[in-house]
């Protein structure tokens, strides 16, 4: 993997990471979170035609479903889902955190039960990085340890301890399995200050071509967020990139850019979007509010997605009523199209030497046209 700034506003930062097989991705990027090898309700062929450069899969929800037997007789998961981009897999060790009931975490190991049968599974470093390389994406992360928000000292510096001890170990393992993939190392340490600054220095010595930020937006709110994001900057090598974890509503991207981050992945742009709230250059929109019935305005009348081309905001509405199928797949448009326009955006911005002036005009019409949920 190669990664090259190009440019920089204060600590905004624009860029392009160059993959195997020639894939290319431009920072700061925003990527759809496509679990199961899917972004729910959409096909490879919409992520393509919304110029979607990267998407987010996920090793813990693969390896039980079809299991990593099957997408790598497929060509891996670029054969599998006919995806030409960029793919990242996540390690499940997020799941480790949110699944916690169905868990034991030990020095090597996490024991987990499966959600979905109750059958019994480990993953320990070594087999997690397998599991990554058959499933073939560009890009993988080491398996970590998340804790929530808050958490006891105690429980954080464990957490900090193991996701170090994992992360050799996940390193060791890669470089035996041949290396082709690009391995990317993970800081957690909670909210306590010394602990990201620990966790970041053992990780960071370990020279990973890139670098995960886990272990937050699980509660602890956007001051904190980026107090943490603001400690890390300046310990992170700057000639690497920088990826927020599970990351993204339209404020924490100017956010975390303005603090150095390159990329995000979230869930929530899409799961809204099949809630029926819609992200516009305005604020949120609750389409399914009663005061849409006779609108037959565009939901997003600055958006040029397929939906705000064609159909207005009572006829989403009617859709949504109906339980029409069609209402969730037009929202996700939507949605992603409005994600992927503001990285654009805001990637531009720092290009035009205008990021302060773009994100001040950005968020005062977006907070000043906020309908709440």
């Amino acid at each position: 993997m190669q990664f090259k700034l190009t440019h920089q506003a204060g600590r905004a930062r624009a860029g392009q990471l160059t993959l195997r097989h020639g894939r290319i991705a431009t920072t700061p990027l925003f990527m759809p979170v496509g679990t199961q090898a899917a972004v729910k309700t959409l096909d490879s062929r919409d992520l393509e035609e919304l110029g979607v450069e990267a998407i987010l899969s996920n090793a813990y929800h693969l390896y039980l479903r079809p299991g990593e037997d099957l997408v790598a007789a497929a060509g891996g998961l670029h054969g599998f889902m006919r995806w030409p981009g960029v793919i990242i897999t996540d390690s499940g060790g997020y799941q480790v955190f949110s699944l916690s009931d169905f868990r034991t975490l030990k020095p090597d190991r996490v024991e987990f039960v499966s959600h979905l049968d109750g059958s019994r599974h480990v993953f320990t470093p070594e087999a997690n990085m397998v599991l990554q390389h058959r499933l073939g994406a560009d890009i993988i992360m080491a398996l970590d340890v998340c804790v929530a928000y808050p958490a006891p000292v105690e429980e954080v510096r464990q957490s900090v301890e193991l996701t170090t001890q994992w992360a050799r170990l996940c390193r060791e393992t890669h470089e035996r399995l041949g290396g082709e993939q690009a391995l990317f190392g993970i800081v957690q340490g909670g909210v306590i200050p010394a602990a990201r600054q620990r966790s970041a220095r053992e990780i960071t010595d370990l020279d990973f071509p890139g670098y995960g930020i886990g272990g937050l937006s699980v509660g602890e709110g956007p001051e904190l967020m980026n107090a943490m994001l603001d400690i890390l900057d300046p310990l992170l090598p700057p000639e690497r990139p920088r990826y927020l974890m599970g990351v993204g509503t339209p404020e924490n991207l100017w956010d975390a850019v303005s603090r150095g981050i390159d990329m995000f992945d979230c869930a929530m742009p899409t799961r809204l979007a099949r809630n029926g709230t819609l992200f516009t250059s305005q604020g949120r929109l609750v389409v399914k509010n009663a005061a849409y019935a006779r609108d037959e305005s565009p939901p997003d009348p600055d958006c040029a997605c397929p939906l705000c081309r064609q159909y207005s905001r009572a006829y989403l509405r009617h859709l949504f009523n109906t339980r029409e199928i069609s209402a969730l797949r037009l929202s996700t448009l939507h949605n992603l199209s409005f994600m992927l326009n503001l990285t654009r955006f805001i990637r531009e911005s720092i290009q035009g030497g205008e990021f302060q002036r773009a994100r001040e005009a950005f968020l005062s019409k977006y907070r000043s046209g906020d309908r709440p949920e």
